[in-house]
């Protein structure tokens, strides 16, 4: 179908773009849930919840080593310990009975083994002190425990936790608005563990971080499969060493970072890799975060508020869909020594204006949408696309740009569409093998705007709908030729998906003519590329 000007405007600019994005807490908040969620800055995300992406990856497609395996997912039925919660006495049956205490609202599972639990503790606390040598699968069906002193769930001590989420079940965990133990050291989430956790099954979990995290784990951190939902006072989910998303369908709302990879001392940990399933976040600080890579692969990943969507040394999108909003920059590739350059620079990290660091932002797949009210893609380093399909809608303000790297920005392969303001405004680098081309409206146009690239015989090349106000717009792509002339046109008729489509050029009104390969930072009023 195809939509007049005005009408198609309005409807793919609501296709297009995520929630807009408000200042969010900062990390560190001590916000409880109750305010978070009830917070006009956290809003739900764009893709709708009635259709999740359910894809999947086996742990055998891994790359990377983790303590996850296929073998994790199978166990004896026979040899369940089942375990009833109850505030008036918590009860054990079955093999490893004995390895179950009681005390108070304390249940402490001493031994590895697989742990059915149900029921509910309305004070109290499911914790795992069992030998480090040894794993604990707790399969949770239809479990419900809150904590007035601390975590909800904590593992003290084990090889490694499986949390099986039981099909068909509904469970969830609190902890404390405050705790006990308020050390540097102490446990500061609602399911916590020293150990490696995994987190599987078919049924669903919801868990409130009224203190300060809602998931965290000192290891390695998987997410193979169920419905998690986290609501968090500071940070949503957290693994050390490694986050690894295999699929399911998380949802994160947290007043901090969403989700993230904190380890910052061993060059091969610190990472984050969604391999496929459904990653939803609505953050104050970074939505999705790791210390040195961060790679999508598979799957959708929606942050629909953030200050920072996508921040790592290393960020790598090679598949997968991707919608990004940040009230700062979009995709952020930037290490520590980098961010410090950047606040020790009256410039910031404008391209040119600092030294390029070893970080780096690649792009070789899937469809990766930007709404940033900093600079859409980001690299204190280098950018470089080879694949996929990219649309930017950076800044509308001056001081950023929809592209920013203080080193090479090179396009071999793939669709770039990124808009923004003039001021700040980035081309491709002398590295780039794939035409594209650059152009100055002059003037801001308003969101909804559709513009026409067109070559000099006059056939329409590409179709673009800004969604918000735009100055600047860059377009790379296989049929834009270098050295060719391209006019550029507003109005007209458009049919696009995430801002990208088919349209028409009756009506279009000529705006500029470009040459193609030509390009320009910083540029400032009047038409033409420049």
């Amino acid at each position: 179908m195809t939509f007049p000007f005005r009408t198609k405007a309005l409807v793919s600019v609501a296709a297009l773009a995520l929630a807009a994005t408000l200042a969010g807490c900062s990390a560190g908040s001590t916000k409880t849930v109750s305010e978070v969620t009830g917070n006009s800055t956290f809003q739900s995300a764009a893709v709708p919840s009635s259709s999740p992406d359910r894809s999947t990856a086996a742990p055998g497609e891994v790359t990377e080593d983790t303590h996850f395996d296929a073998g994790d997912l199978k166990w004896d039925a026979a040899a369940e310990t089942r375990l009833t919660l109850a505030d008036s006495g918590s009860l054990a049956e079955g093999a490893n009975a004995a390895a179950v205490s009681v005390s108070g609202g304390t249940v402490r599972i001493s031994a590895a083994g697989t742990y059915r639990v149900s029921g509910t503790l309305g004070d109290g606390q499911l914790v795992v002190d069992a030998p480090a040598k040894d794993p604990v699968r707790i399969i949770l069906d239809g479990a419900q425990i809150a904590s007035s002193t601390g975590p909800a769930i904590l593992v003290n001590e084990a090889d490694e936790v499986l949390l099986h989420l039981a099909q068909g079940s509904s469970n969830a965990v609190s902890d404390a608005p405050d705790y006990a133990d308020t050390g540097a050291d102490a446990p500061n989430a609602a399911i916590y563990s020293m150990a490696d956790l995994a987190i599987a099954g078919e049924g669903a979990l919801t868990v409130e971080g009224n203190y300060q995290d809602g998931i965290a784990s000192k290891d390695g951190l998987v997410l193979d499969s169920g419905r998690v939902t986290v609501a968090a006072a500071d940070d949503g989910i957290k693994g050390k060493n490694y986050v690894l998303v295999l699929g399911g369908n998380c949802t994160v709302t947290a007043a901090g970072d969403g989700i993230s990879s904190t380890n910052d001392t061993d060059a091969d940990r610190g990472w984050l890799h969604q391999y496929a399933g459904q990653l939803t976040v609505s953050a104050g600080d970074d939505g999705l975060k790791a210390q040195t890579a961060l790679s999508i692969s598979g799957g959708t990943a929606v942050v629909s508020d953030s200050t920072e969507a996508l921040e790592a040394a290393d960020i790598h999108i090679s598949g997968g869909t991707v919608n990004a909003t940040a009230s700062d920059d979009g995709l952020n590739a930037a290490g520590a020594a980098e961010d410090a350059q950047d606040a020790a620079s009256p410039l910031g990290s404008r391209g040119g204006a600092q030294q390029a660091g070893d970080v780096h932002l690649a792009i070789s797949g899937g469809s990766v949408t930007v709404n940033a009210e900093g600079d859409g893609l980001d690299s204190n380093g280098d950018i470089a696309i080879s694949g996929g399909q990219i649309v930017v809608n950076g800044p509308a303000a001056g001081g950023n740009g929809s592209i920013d790297a203080n080193g090479d920005v090179a396009v071999t392969g793939g669709v770039l569409a990124a808009a923004g303001s003039d001021s700040m405004a980035q081309g491709l680098g002398g590295s780039s093998t794939q035409g594209g081309l650059q152009v100055s409206l002059g003037s801001a146009v308003p969101a909804g705007t559709v513009i026409q690239v067109a070559d000099s015989a006059g056939k329409l090349v590409a179709t673009f709908v800004a969604g918000k106000p735009t100055e600047n717009l860059v377009y790379s792509a296989k049929d834009i030729e270098n050295g060719r002339s391209y006019t550029i046109s507003t109005g007209g008729s458009a049919e696009v998906a995430a801002g990208l489509g088919a349209g028409s050029l009756d009506g279009a009104v000529p705006v500029a003519t470009v040459t193609a390969g030509q390009y320009a930072s910083g540029l400032g009023g009047g038409p033409g590329g420049r």
